[in-house]
């Protein structure tokens, strides 16, 4: 891939694509709406505190990249943000919804596991099975204009390795192998951890609910 983005440029990229499927009505964002959601405690790692600035500086860079752009109402003039990540005339970057979904999450919360990114993407779009799940990570390993992620060697005390994206560069690793078939081990997901991780996206969407509120009532201050 010949693009490197900074951890802002990420982190703006995933709140838009979360957004733009978890809050359609108030999609694309206004800069506070944006900076709010970089902000957000739930469902980020690391946590960031950015101020406006920052936040402007990186959209401006992923405006010229055409990654993001500006979109404009007539019933608003006030500014809102979009990402360009789908729909592209040119193939590079130019993503499906799952795929979107994935990069996403990883983009939000960093490395993961298949149980992880599959229970969190369910947000934006619920995959039918692991199975396919699988498909959409191999399709975004082999891309041409790729590879956009990697699958990370095995850490000690790790029971499964996780997936990770490579839009801020190539990512350091420790030496620990994969054992056994990569399929196979990413299908042993435990269901009692798919079973934590729904609950805990339970109480993120409550929080959601809470944020998206702060949003709208913000549109009137």
């Amino acid at each position: 891939m010949n693009l490197t983005l900074s951890a802002i440029e990420v982190r703006i990229l995933g709140c838009l694509i979360e957004k733009q499927a978890t809050t359609p009505d108030v999609y694309p964002l206004t800069l506070n709406s944006l900076l709010t959601a970089c902000n957000q405690k739930s469902s980020r790692e690391p946590v960031m505190e950015l101020d406006e600035s920052e936040v402007l500086a990186a959209l401006d860079t992923l405006i010229e990249k055409t990654l993001a752009s500006i979109y404009r109402s007539s019933r608003n003039r006030m500014p809102k943000y979009q990402h360009r990540l789908h729909q592209r005339v040119f193939d590079e970057f130019n993503f499906s919804m799952p795929e979107l979904a994935v990069l996403g999450v990883l983009f939000l919360r960093g490395p993961q596991t298949l149980g992880e990114i599959r229970t969190r993407c369910a947000r934006i779009h619920e995959f039918q099975d692991m199975d396919a799940m699988i498909k959409v990570l191999k399709e975004l390993e082999e891309n041409a204009d790729g590879p956009y992620i990697p699958l990370l060697p095995r850490q000690a005390g790790r029971k499964e390795p996780r997936y990770t994206h490579l839009f801020c560069g190539e990512v350091e690793t420790l030496d620990y192998p994969v054992s056994g078939d990569v399929n196979a081990s990413i299908k042993s997901s435990s269901r009692l951890e798919e079973l934590e991780l729904e609950v805990s996206d339970l109480r993120e969407k409550l929080l959601g609910f809470e944020n998206r509120f702060d949003e709208f009532v913000k549109q009137f201050e």
